[in-house]
């Protein structure tokens, strides 16, 4: 038996005074303290003191003890590979004789330290922490199982897989059944401990858990109706993410926990609300959910759209009683990071062009997303949501009797409320909702100017969802006057209306397009004013409309007049800002919109965007690398800045067209892009091959001297595991054939075989596939003999993925490209030439020559098999095929 180590006294009192001072408020002291901890580190018995002051030295105050814990936990995390055993053996045994410690504080933060120290993959060098902390659990002693039970828990939560695993020798399997046990415990705290644990396990499907789901689901019902809140808080907990995983399950007893869940939604403490609420947009995603809830929505409308009210604690934080406040700068830790959304490279579809795989991500999360993120109010406007999209106007029957209520309401928290609910169903109830809309709408923009700021900031969001339908009236009924009010409240004098106006704004310009060219010059007046007007945050918001509208309206943007207002404060913002400031992401996406809208009449504009641009890249890469060869000496660098400033060289290359030469012609962009398609962050060589297409199109001289070095890399990049990167260098390839012709033929073999391969893949997405589809013609085009032989290989995937495109260019290359492989290799096609023939129909107008080239390989087709084998074949045609195929090509 070695000796217990024993502090030196003097060093003790050093390093107490050391935990007193840290705790002043001074900054400076502070800054001292965290260098004398770190020379501290220096010494392998320093971390032997901290835990003695831990759980030894009881005359000390307890702040100070558990601060000494705390900074052994960080310790721990930083340099516990570097503890000598003795002092890590001292740190266990200390542990887990403490904690059991009669101040709560004190448990709290051993436990904190022996959950830091387990999930430095301690877990297997510390074979008996569970089942020394599992035996705890059975003390008479309360606050040793409370401590034990305590740790458990936060070791369920950090290490839920390697409990689950054979590393442990599948401690579960004792672990599950023992928590069961205290689900009966006399303690609140201790029962809530113990549902806690095993809630770790539901989503995993871990199999303890999964032998013994019958008696937790008992234990759970037992506890409905525990007077503890945080007990009833984890039994809904359970239930949601049983609801997700074990359906089956809880069907049985559907009714009755529905039932049980309508009351907790109610419940007088919000966190068990809250995860009562939860349940409902859960229930939602399941297909069940039709025929189980169908009896209830009479019950459960009324506490969803109750539970939509701001409570009073909501309208303090929100500072919903200070109307004007458009002068108090912002405060910085408010702003949220932005994400720069990285160019994808897609086709025109038939229609309008909207990409169907990128989700609407900016549903319910408009409103006041300031307080703490989600509370009852958004959970029950969500949950209203995804059931309107459930029930449809099944739902209506139980809610408008209560909206009209709402709506027309003295109190303006319960109008407030009425006016989010009719935001919520916006999407799901649309059909239903039409007749009443010429009602609401005008009712709506009337509360536009309601003297209370939340009142009018709500009613901005949800006049935003009805955009569609007041879009598609006559634009002098409803667009005009709600643009009218929306522009008011752009420049209203609250922060919050003003950013809740822009956003709606922004939604209004992508649903009304060119429909807003009338207006202009009042749109740009407003949104030009508001540049002098808005602080911090909602400047960035500013931009986002700006660019909308650019991406709106298009070449109309591009009158005199309105670049003489639009640009100066524009290009003022784009001088103030440092190369470092982060505002530089959307301002250099609103430039890149506005760009690609004005063409020739950004010219005066573009050189001095365009250097910068160039720098930006430039800058992050020769960070990237001093940070690669000298990680301690340097930071590694934000490579958005260099994502956008890639991408808004794109936008100028494709509003600018050839113009751009000169340019590219004097700076040193190529080399760049080299590097930048070979960096190791996807979104990085994403835009460089966005880049690479638009250079290829404006101006292939200067793009054509590298096309040695380039093709190989955009070869290795042909991997449908990232989507994005794989789509444009796809299209890069595409764009590179047709500017190579005959040239391409050493590079075809580089690449032929991943995209033959990429477009017979399942479930590949349309955009991918579409793209894949077009370079592959394209090379055929440039390439006949190089790429027909393979025909019989993708001609299939290759009819059915093109056959939804609208005619372009790029549609036109691509069946030039197969019309020529199909003369090169007929054989090739005829297994599968009825997708042919429907790819041919799909085309509205082509040019004369490529309906030759259709109407030749039709004729050579029916003359090959002659007149009867062509009626048996050509009677499997859905009629308008043959319809189409006999006016057109008289076939």
């Amino acid at each position: 038996m070695e000796c217990e180590w024993k502090p030196d006294e003097q060093g003790l009192q050093q390093i107490l005074q050391l935990l007193k001072e840290s705790q002043s408020p001074d900054t400076s002291t502070q800054r001292s303290v965290q260098q004398r901890l770190e020379q501290l580190n220096q010494y392998p018995d320093f971390n032997n003191y901290l835990i003695f002051v831990l759980t030894k030295l009881k005359s000390e105050d307890e702040p100070t003890r558990s601060l000494s814990g705390l900074i052994l936990k960080n310790n721990v995390k930083a340099h516990y590979q570097n503890f000598p055993n003795g002092v890590s053996d001292f740190i266990k045994s200390e542990c887990l004789q403490n904690i059991g410690d009669t101040s709560p504080l004190i448990r709290a933060t051993v436990g904190i330290l022996i959950t830091t120290i387990a999930s430095k993959g301690e877990l297997q060098n510390w074979p008996e922490l569970l089942p020394k902390l599992c035996l705890l659990l059975d003390s008479e002693d309360y606050n040793t199982c409370e401590g034990a039970f305590g740790a458990l828990q936060k070791i369920c939560e950090d290490s839920a897989e390697i409990l689950d695993s054979d590393i442990l020798d599948r401690p579960l399997n004792i672990m599950i059944p023992k928590f069961l046990q205290f689900f009966k415990h006399s303690s609140p705290k201790i029962r809530s401990h113990a549902i806690a644990c095993v809630n770790q396990f539901i989503i995993s499907r871990t199999q303890a858990l999964m032998l013994h789901i019958d008696p937790f689901i008992e234990n759970l019902f037992a506890l409905a109706t525990d007077e503890e809140p945080e007990v009833r808080k984890n039994v809904c907990r359970a239930l949601v993410m049983l609801l997700e995983v074990r359906l089956d399950r809880l069907l049985p007893h559907m009714h009755n926990i529905i039932e049980y869940m309508l009351q907790r939604t109610q419940d007088q403490d919000e966190n068990v609300a809250l995860e009562a609420c939860e349940f409902w947009l859960t229930l939602a995603e399941q297909p069940v959910c039709k025929e189980v809830l169908c009896g209830h929505l009479s019950q459960l409308t009324p506490v969803l759209v109750n539970g939509m009210k701001y409570s009073e604690i909501d309208i303090i934080l929100l500072k919903g009683d200070i109307e004007e406040d458009e002068a108090i700068p912002d405060n910085e830790q408010d702003i949220r990071p932005r994400f720069h959304r990285s160019r994808t490279v897609a086709q025109q579809h038939e229609g309008d062009g909207i990409e169907e795989d990128e989700e609407e991500d900016d549903e319910l999360d408009d409103d006041d997303d300031t307080i703490s993120d989600w509370n009852l109010r958004k959970c029950s406007a969500a949950a209203l949501d995804v059931l309107a999209n459930v029930f449809r106007d099944d739902l209506l029957l139980h809610l408008l009797p209560l909206l009209k209520e709402l709506l027309f309401h003295p109190e303006w928290v319960v109008k407030e409320s009425g006016i989010l609910v009719l935001g919520a169903i916006a999407e799901g109830c649309m059909q239903g909702m039409i007749p009443y809309l010429p009602e609401l709408i005008p009712h709506l923009v009337q509360c536009l100017s309601d003297k209370k700021a939340l009142v009018r900031s709500i009613t901005c969001w949800t006049l935003s969802r009805y955009a569609h339908w007041v879009v598609s009236q006559p634009p002098d009924t409803y667009l005009k006057p709600l643009m009218t009010e929306l522009l008011k409240r752009i420049l209203d004098s609250n922060k919050r209306v003003q950013e809740a106006a822009c956003s709606a704004f922004a939604t209004l310009e992508e649903e009304a397009c060119t429909e807003l060219v009338p207006y202009l010059a009042f749109i740009l007046d407003t949104l030009v004013f508001a540049f002098s007007k808005y602080q911090h945050k909602n400047l960035l918001i500013l931009y986002d409309a700006i660019g909308t509208l650019a991406d709106s309206v298009g070449h109309h943007l591009n009158k005199p007049e309105y670049i003489q207002m639009l640009m100066p404060p524009l290009i003022q913002k784009w001088n103030q800002l440092k190369d470092e400031d982060k505002d530089l992401f959307p301002l250099l996406e609103c430039l890149s919109s506005v760009a690609t809208a004005l063409q020739s009449g950004f010219l005066p504009y573009c050189e001095p965007v365009y250097q910068r641009c160039v720098n930006l890249v430039q800058k992050t890469l020769a960070q990237a690398m001093l940070y690669q060869s000298q990680p301690d000496q340097y930071e590694a660098p934000d490579k958005d800045f260099m994502i956008v400033a890639l991408d808004l060289l794109s936008g100028l290359a494709e509003g600018l067209g050839g113009t751009i030469e000169q340019l590219v012609a004097r700076s040193n962009i190529l080399t760049l892009m080299y590097q930048c398609m070979q960096d190791k962050m996807p979104e990085v060589r994403q835009s460089s091959f966005a880049l690479l297409g638009d250079l290829t199109k404006a101006c292939f001289q200067h793009v054509k001297p590298c096309i040695a070095d380039f093709m190989p890399i955009l070869g290795t990049n042909l991997n449908p595991e990232l989507i994005s990167v794989c789509n444009n260098a796809t299209w890069a390839i595409g764009e590179i054939s047709i500017q190579m012709g005959s040239e391409m033929q050493p590079y075809v073999a580089m690449v032929l075989h991943q995209l033959v391969e990429i477009i017979n893949r399942p479930n590949t997405p349309k955009t991918l596939l579409e793209n894949t589809a077009i370079t592959i013609g394209r090379l055929g085009y440039v390439c006949p003999q190089e790429v027909a032989p393979m025909l019989q290989q993708f001609i299939r995937p290759w009819c059915t993925s093109l056959r939804n495109i609208r005619d372009n260019e790029e549609k036109d290359s691509a069946f030039r490209g197969i019309c020529t492989m199909i003369s090169v290799n007929p054989g090739g096609v005829v297994q599968d030439f009825i997708f042919f023939c429907d790819a041919v129909a799909s085309w509205v107008n082509p040019k004369d020559d490529l309906r030759d080239m259709f109407y030749k390989i039709l004729h050579g087709f029916k003359n090959q098999v002659g007149e009867d084998n062509w009626r048996r074949f050509s009677d499997q045609f859905p009629l308008p095929l043959k319809e189409r195929l006999a006016t057109f090509y008289g076939v």
